[in-house]
Protein backbone atom coordinates (compact mmCIF):
# COMPACT_ATOMS: atom_id res chain seq x y z
CA UNK A 1 0.00 0.00 0.00
CA UNK A 2 2.52 2.49 1.06
CA UNK A 3 5.37 3.71 -2.26
CA UNK A 4 8.14 5.62 -1.30
CA UNK A 5 10.36 7.66 -3.31
CA UNK A 6 13.21 9.71 -2.44
CA UNK A 7 13.99 13.13 -4.42
CA UNK A 8 16.33 15.73 -4.33
CA UNK A 9 19.60 14.03 -3.11
CA UNK A 10 17.69 11.80 -1.06
CA UNK A 11 16.59 15.10 1.04
CA UNK A 12 12.87 14.29 0.04
CA UNK A 13 11.01 11.59 0.43
CA UNK A 14 7.67 10.89 -1.46
CA UNK A 15 5.25 8.42 0.53
CA UNK A 16 2.53 7.67 -2.18
CA UNK A 17 -0.94 5.70 -1.04
CA UNK A 18 -1.55 2.83 -3.41
CA UNK A 19 -4.17 0.49 -2.87
CA UNK A 20 -7.33 0.49 -5.25
CA UNK A 21 -10.14 2.10 -5.51
CA UNK A 22 -9.89 4.45 -2.97
CA UNK A 23 -6.49 4.09 -1.31
CA UNK A 24 -8.39 2.63 2.08
CA UNK A 25 -5.87 2.19 5.08
CA UNK A 26 -5.58 -1.03 6.46
CA UNK A 27 -4.12 -2.74 9.74
CA UNK A 28 -1.28 -3.58 7.70
CA UNK A 29 -0.81 -0.54 5.54
CA UNK A 30 -1.13 1.25 9.02
CA UNK A 31 1.62 -0.68 10.54
CA UNK A 32 3.48 -0.24 6.80
CA UNK A 33 3.03 3.39 7.43
CA UNK A 34 4.40 3.70 10.52
CA UNK A 35 7.45 1.83 10.11
CA UNK A 36 8.32 3.73 7.07
CA UNK A 37 8.01 6.81 9.08
CA UNK A 38 10.20 5.47 11.81
CA UNK A 39 12.73 4.76 9.37
CA UNK A 40 12.93 8.63 7.68
CA UNK A 41 13.33 10.34 11.55
CA UNK A 42 16.77 7.76 11.75
CA UNK A 43 17.88 9.16 7.92
CA UNK A 44 18.82 12.88 8.22
CA UNK A 45 19.53 12.85 5.07
CA UNK A 46 15.42 13.30 4.80
CA UNK A 47 14.27 16.78 5.17
CA UNK A 48 10.74 16.92 4.36
CA UNK A 49 8.65 14.21 3.56
CA UNK A 50 5.23 14.62 1.41
CA UNK A 51 2.41 12.04 1.15
CA UNK A 52 -0.10 11.47 -1.29
CA UNK A 53 -2.59 9.39 -2.65
CA UNK A 54 -2.86 7.56 -6.22
CA UNK A 55 -4.91 8.71 -8.83
CA UNK A 56 -6.91 11.86 -9.40
CA UNK A 57 -9.58 10.97 -7.30
CA UNK A 58 -8.50 9.81 -3.90
CA UNK A 59 -5.93 10.92 -1.51
CA UNK A 60 -7.31 8.05 1.00
CA UNK A 61 -11.04 7.14 1.67
CA UNK A 62 -9.93 6.20 4.83
CA UNK A 63 -10.76 2.76 6.46
CA UNK A 64 -11.63 -0.13 4.46
CA UNK A 65 -15.13 -1.30 6.18
CA UNK A 66 -14.45 -4.94 5.57
CA UNK A 67 -12.39 -4.77 8.67
CA UNK A 68 -15.21 -4.30 10.73
CA UNK A 69 -18.04 -5.92 9.07
CA UNK A 70 -18.41 -8.66 11.42
CA UNK A 71 -18.47 -6.66 14.50
CA UNK A 72 -15.26 -8.68 16.59
CA UNK A 73 -14.25 -5.93 19.15
CA UNK A 74 -10.72 -7.54 19.38
CA UNK A 75 -10.49 -6.52 15.84
CA UNK A 76 -11.61 -3.05 15.98
CA UNK A 77 -9.09 -2.65 19.38
CA UNK A 78 -6.42 -3.50 17.11
CA UNK A 79 -7.35 -0.96 14.09
CA UNK A 80 -7.99 1.74 16.54
CA UNK A 81 -3.93 1.00 17.82
CA UNK A 82 -2.87 1.02 14.31
CA UNK A 83 -4.95 3.98 13.23
CA UNK A 84 -3.36 5.75 16.72
CA UNK A 85 0.03 4.62 16.19
CA UNK A 86 0.42 5.42 12.88
CA UNK A 87 -1.08 9.04 12.54
CA UNK A 88 1.03 9.91 15.81
CA UNK A 89 4.15 8.80 14.56
CA UNK A 90 3.05 11.03 11.31
CA UNK A 91 2.31 14.00 13.49
CA UNK A 92 6.13 13.66 15.69
CA UNK A 93 7.75 13.18 12.49
CA UNK A 94 11.06 14.57 12.79
CA UNK A 95 10.84 15.72 8.78
CA UNK A 96 8.46 19.03 7.66
CA UNK A 97 5.35 16.20 6.70
CA UNK A 98 2.97 17.90 3.31
CA UNK A 99 0.06 16.14 3.03
CA UNK A 100 -0.83 16.51 -1.00
CA UNK A 101 -4.74 16.00 -1.31
CA UNK A 102 -5.67 15.21 -4.62
CA UNK A 103 -9.01 14.43 -4.21
CA UNK A 104 -11.63 12.38 -1.74
CA UNK A 105 -10.01 12.90 2.28
CA UNK A 106 -12.60 10.96 4.21
CA UNK A 107 -11.93 9.72 7.18
CA UNK A 108 -9.18 8.03 8.29
CA UNK A 109 -8.01 9.48 5.26
CA UNK A 110 -8.03 12.82 6.60
CA UNK A 111 -7.00 11.94 9.81
CA UNK A 112 -3.62 11.15 7.70
CA UNK A 113 -3.79 14.40 6.55
CA UNK A 114 -4.71 16.42 9.74
CA UNK A 115 -1.12 14.71 11.28
CA UNK A 116 0.75 16.30 8.37
CA UNK A 117 2.50 19.51 9.35
CA UNK A 118 0.99 21.45 5.86
CA UNK A 119 -1.74 20.24 3.93
CA UNK A 120 -2.34 21.60 -0.11
CA UNK A 121 -5.63 20.85 -1.74
CA UNK A 122 -6.42 20.60 -5.34
CA UNK A 123 -9.66 22.78 -6.02
CA UNK A 124 -11.77 19.03 -6.39
CA UNK A 125 -10.69 17.66 -3.18
CA UNK A 126 -13.86 17.10 -0.78
CA UNK A 127 -13.17 16.55 3.01
CA UNK A 128 -15.18 14.51 5.50
CA UNK A 129 -14.83 12.40 8.54
CA UNK A 130 -17.96 10.46 8.07
CA UNK A 131 -17.40 7.79 10.58
CA UNK A 132 -21.16 8.30 12.50
CA UNK A 133 -22.86 7.81 9.27
CA UNK A 134 -21.80 4.36 9.85
CA UNK A 135 -21.63 3.38 13.56
CA UNK A 136 -18.31 4.49 13.89
CA UNK A 137 -16.15 7.28 15.54
CA UNK A 138 -12.42 8.87 14.85
CA UNK A 139 -9.69 6.78 15.78
CA UNK A 140 -7.05 8.26 14.06
CA UNK A 141 -6.48 11.67 16.31
CA UNK A 142 -9.31 13.32 13.91
CA UNK A 143 -11.29 14.15 17.32
CA UNK A 144 -8.44 15.82 18.63
CA UNK A 145 -6.94 17.55 16.20
CA UNK A 146 -9.34 18.61 14.11
CA UNK A 147 -10.49 21.09 17.14
CA UNK A 148 -7.17 22.81 17.17
CA UNK A 149 -7.18 23.14 13.32
CA UNK A 150 -10.71 24.53 12.50
CA UNK A 151 -12.06 25.28 16.24
CA UNK A 152 -14.38 23.71 17.87
CA UNK A 153 -17.33 24.90 15.69
CA UNK A 154 -16.39 23.44 12.54
CA UNK A 155 -14.83 20.06 14.09
CA UNK A 156 -18.40 19.73 15.72
CA UNK A 157 -19.93 21.01 11.74
CA UNK A 158 -17.97 18.00 10.27
CA UNK A 159 -17.67 14.86 13.19
CA UNK A 160 -21.76 15.60 14.55
CA UNK A 161 -23.54 16.53 11.40
CA UNK A 162 -20.82 14.78 8.78
CA UNK A 163 -20.57 17.44 6.90
CA UNK A 164 -18.32 17.47 3.99
CA UNK A 165 -16.21 20.73 2.78
CA UNK A 166 -15.01 21.45 -0.44
CA UNK A 167 -11.27 22.58 -0.81
CA UNK A 168 -12.45 26.36 -0.96
CA UNK A 169 -14.39 25.65 2.52
CA UNK A 170 -11.30 23.75 3.86
CA UNK A 171 -9.01 26.83 2.98
CA UNK A 172 -11.07 28.96 4.25
CA UNK A 173 -11.67 27.58 7.93
CA UNK A 174 -7.84 26.62 7.92
CA UNK A 175 -8.18 23.02 7.61
CA UNK A 176 -5.55 23.38 4.50
CA UNK A 177 -2.98 26.26 3.68
CA UNK A 178 -3.10 26.01 0.06
CA UNK A 179 -5.39 25.35 -2.90
CA UNK A 180 -4.46 24.43 -6.08
CA UNK A 181 -5.21 23.11 -9.83
CA UNK A 182 -6.18 19.79 -10.21
CA UNK A 183 -3.38 17.43 -11.06
CA UNK A 184 -0.92 20.18 -8.86
CA UNK A 185 -0.66 19.10 -5.63
CA UNK A 186 2.13 16.74 -5.80
CA UNK A 187 4.40 19.06 -7.39
CA UNK A 188 3.36 21.93 -5.22
CA UNK A 189 3.80 20.18 -2.15
CA UNK A 190 7.44 18.79 -3.37
CA UNK A 191 8.31 22.22 -4.58
CA UNK A 192 7.23 23.45 -0.65
CA UNK A 193 9.25 20.40 0.44
CA UNK A 194 12.35 21.66 -1.22
CA UNK A 195 12.07 25.13 0.43
CA UNK A 196 12.87 23.16 3.82
CA UNK A 197 15.89 21.56 2.19
CA UNK A 198 17.37 25.57 2.13
CA UNK A 199 16.74 25.96 5.44
CA UNK A 200 18.88 25.09 8.74
CA UNK A 201 18.26 21.59 10.16
CA UNK A 202 18.29 22.14 13.47
CA UNK A 203 16.79 25.05 13.26
CA UNK A 204 13.83 23.66 11.84
CA UNK A 205 13.40 20.64 14.03
CA UNK A 206 13.59 22.48 17.29
CA UNK A 207 10.73 25.14 15.74
CA UNK A 208 8.24 22.27 14.78
CA UNK A 209 9.04 20.77 18.39
CA UNK A 210 8.20 24.04 19.86
CA UNK A 211 4.97 25.01 17.73
CA UNK A 212 3.85 21.18 19.14
CA UNK A 213 4.11 22.64 22.69
CA UNK A 214 0.96 24.72 21.82
CA UNK A 215 -0.57 22.05 21.08
CA UNK A 216 0.45 19.63 23.69
CA UNK A 217 -0.96 22.12 26.26
CA UNK A 218 2.44 23.05 28.00
CA UNK A 219 2.09 26.25 29.48
CA UNK A 220 3.32 29.16 27.84
CA UNK A 221 6.09 30.35 30.50
CA UNK A 222 7.46 27.02 30.64
CA UNK A 223 7.42 27.00 26.48
CA UNK A 224 9.11 30.60 26.15
CA UNK A 225 11.95 29.39 28.46
CA UNK A 226 12.34 25.94 26.13
CA UNK A 227 12.23 28.50 23.27
CA UNK A 228 15.41 30.40 24.52
CA UNK A 229 17.28 27.74 25.83
CA UNK A 230 17.00 25.86 22.32
CA UNK A 231 18.10 29.38 20.77
CA UNK A 232 21.25 28.74 22.38
CA UNK A 233 21.22 24.94 21.55
CA UNK A 234 21.65 26.09 17.92
CA UNK A 235 25.05 27.47 18.87
CA UNK A 236 26.55 23.92 19.46
CA UNK A 237 26.23 23.11 16.03
CA UNK A 238 28.38 24.70 12.86
CA UNK A 239 25.38 25.28 11.09
CA UNK A 240 24.67 28.78 13.39
CA UNK A 241 27.65 29.80 12.37
CA UNK A 242 26.95 28.88 8.34
CA UNK A 243 23.96 30.39 7.98
CA UNK A 244 24.62 33.68 9.52
CA UNK A 245 27.86 34.00 7.89
CA UNK A 246 26.20 32.77 4.83
CA UNK A 247 23.80 35.33 4.70
CA UNK A 248 26.64 38.18 5.40
CA UNK A 249 28.50 36.85 2.92
CA UNK A 250 25.16 37.09 0.23
CA UNK A 251 25.42 33.21 -0.47
CA UNK A 252 23.83 30.30 -0.18
CA UNK A 253 24.51 28.27 3.06
CA UNK A 254 25.93 24.91 3.07
CA UNK A 255 24.64 22.80 5.36
CA UNK A 256 25.65 19.86 7.64
CA UNK A 257 24.20 16.85 8.94
CA UNK A 258 25.36 13.95 10.76
CA UNK A 259 25.20 12.32 7.73
CA UNK A 260 27.86 14.03 6.42
CA UNK A 261 30.00 13.46 9.36
CA UNK A 262 29.58 9.86 9.14
CA UNK A 263 30.71 10.27 5.13
CA UNK A 264 34.08 12.14 5.94
CA UNK A 265 34.45 9.13 8.25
Amino acid sequence: MIELDYLHDNSVALITLRRPPANAFTPEGLLQLQGTVQALNADERVRALVITGDGPKFFSAGADLNTFADGNREVAREAAARFGAAFEALQEARPVVIAAINGFAMGGGLECALSCDIRIAEQHAKLAVPETAVGLLCAGCGTQTLPWLVGEGWAKRMILTGERVDAQTALRIGLVEEVVESGAARDAAIAMAQRVTTLSPQGVTFSKQLIHQARNGVPRGAALAVERERFVDLFNHPNQREGVNAFLEKRAPRWHTAHDAETVQ
